[in-house]
């Protein structure tokens, strides 16, 4: 099969990406006077993460920046998102920055900016200080005005250079797995007494984005994690479970953004949100783009009457799954279904960029050429389900892989690998795998308005050497 213009689906000035966050690859975590993060408390439970990794060296990132430049300079990417952890620049959640760490990310930005990359950075990737939780965290309105005040701190120093900023990334994760569930730090297991964290982290970034746009930055917004939900069956009980998860996960995120108010909650027999006079105003204006992570969709089923939650997540059938098994299911049409559902919902919404798409799978732990065709057609089949979503009129502005590098994968330690580029974590070698060099040639071509060649490399709407459109075996 041949590949069709990458003209015939994306529009030229679609911008290209590739993410990495600081605790998954900068070790070095007491380095310039670093501070403790809910991570570092939560990888020192017991079984807390299941190949009982501690984050170090992870890719050695924080002592090594250049290997990281250098290849995402060579990678040819418009911008690079990476992280900067608030517990390294507020060691404990408030004052004035450590310098050191400052200084650090402030060469990091120059190194990027000389290499012709735009740093694209998030101020909150998940590294809450540890003093900040021990004061109530995402649980207090008042962790918003410390988050304000930190990216204050970052923006003085770096503002002059940088303009285009996350704040925060995925605060459904930080709301359903870290503190209604407890799978991430910090391991809370409240349920539904989880939702305040949801209002205080959109607050948050509200304020913080008055903040840097008062030292100069003119693209703000924050980035989520969206999944398609699927009922298991036509039936009443699934078709309501699925909406509520929905509800949860998709819609409390982005509502208040894009169209200024929460989703009904006390209709669903849930408390509502704190809100205070102000707050969905603020909420409701603060974003120049919104940021989707998307990485499968979610099957729901109703639950047995005696849960304490209306719904339970189940594998979503006949579709193949990633390295994490059928917690991670292949379905790129259910990233244009929800991309076309969001825009259906808000016709007025702003550019949307895809923050992070990508997936891991099982490779080997020594330094080695992967050859990983499987990531490709990931990668293929969702950048053409964004072509179609963009034909359905989507405002998609930027496309974004996750990751540059394999990483520390959360509570999975070091088990599951998602770069494009292999590292070996006992020496630190880096190795450019397939994906890294069909990526790189695939943002080539978009440029220069060629269709995608023939050979080993794969053009957007075909999968590298599988014969079929990638994506075909999901429909």
């Amino acid at each position: 099969m041949s590949s069709p213009s990458l003209g015939s689906a994306l529009p030229a000035h679609l911008r290209w990406s590739v993410a990495t966050s600081a605790f998954q690859i900068e070790g070095a975590r007491a380095d310039d006077g670093g501070g403790r993060s809910i991570w570092d408390d939560f990888l020192e439970r017991p079984s807390a993460v299941r190949d009982g990794s501690t984050a170090d060296p992870a890719c050695n990132s924080y002592r090594q920046p250049d290997s990281d430049v250098a290849l995402v300079a060579e990678l040819g990417v418009d911008r690079y998102r990476f992280s900067i952890p608030w517990a390294r620049v507020q060691p404990d959640g408030r004052g004035r920055g450590n310098t050191a760490a400052l200084d650090h990310y402030s060469r990091f930005v120059d190194a990027l900016l000389e290499a012709g990359v735009t740093p694209f950075p998030t101020l909150y990737h998940w590294e809450l200080p540890s003093a900040v939780e021990a004061d109530g965290g995402w649980l207090r309105r008042d962790t918003a005005e410390r988050f304000t005040d930190y990216a204050a701190v970052v923006s003085d120093r770096l503002g002059d250079r940088v303009r285009d900023w996350y704040t925060l990334n995925e605060p459904a994760m930080t709301t359903l797995q870290g503190y209604a569930t407890g799978a991430l730090a910090p391991g809370k297991q409240l349920l539904f007494d989880a939702l305040p964290t949801v209002h205080h982290q959109l607050l948050a970034h509200a304020h913080a984005a008055d903040a840097l746009r008062a030292r100069g930055a003119t693209q703000v917004g924050l980035v989520n994690n969206h999944t398609r939900v699927l009922p298991r069956s036509e039936s009443d009980a699934d078709v309501m479970a699925a909406s509520i998860y929905d509800v949860l996960h998709n819609r409390v995120f982005s509502e208040p953004l894009l169209g200024g108010a929460y989703p009904d909650l006390e209709a669903l027999g849930l408390s509502p949100m704190p809100v205070r006079d102000g707050d969905l105003a603020a909420i409701g204006g603060s974003i120049d783009f919104y940021g989707i992570n998307f990485y499968n969709p979610t099957t729901v089923t109703a639950a047995d009457a005696a849960s304490p939650i209306p719904f339970d997540i189940v594998p979503t059938p006949g579709v193949p799954v990633t390295g994490f098994g059928e917690e991670w299911p292949i379905m790129p049409d259910a990233l244009r279904d929800l991309l076309i559902d969001l825009h259906g919902r808000h016709p007025q919404m702003p550019p949307v960029i895809i923050g992070e798409n990508g997936a891991s799978f099982p490779e080997p732990d020594t330094a080695a050429y992967i050859d990983d065709h499987d990531r490709i057609d990931y990668l293929a089949g969702h950048i053409a389900a964004i072509g179609e979503a963009i034909s359905a009129g989507v405002p998609v502005q930027e496309y974004t892989v996750w990751s540059l590098l394999d990483n520390w994968e959360w509570a999975d330690g070091y088990t599951q690998r998602f770069g494009l580029v292999h590292v070996d974590f006992a020496t630190g070698e880096r190795t450019p795998k397939a994906s890294y060099n069909w990526y790189r040639d695939a943002i080539a071509r978009s440029r220069s308005g060629q269709t995608a060649g023939s050979g080993q490399t794969a053009g957007f709407g075909q999968a590298a050497g599988s014969g079929q459109t990638a994506g075909e075996s999901t429909r």
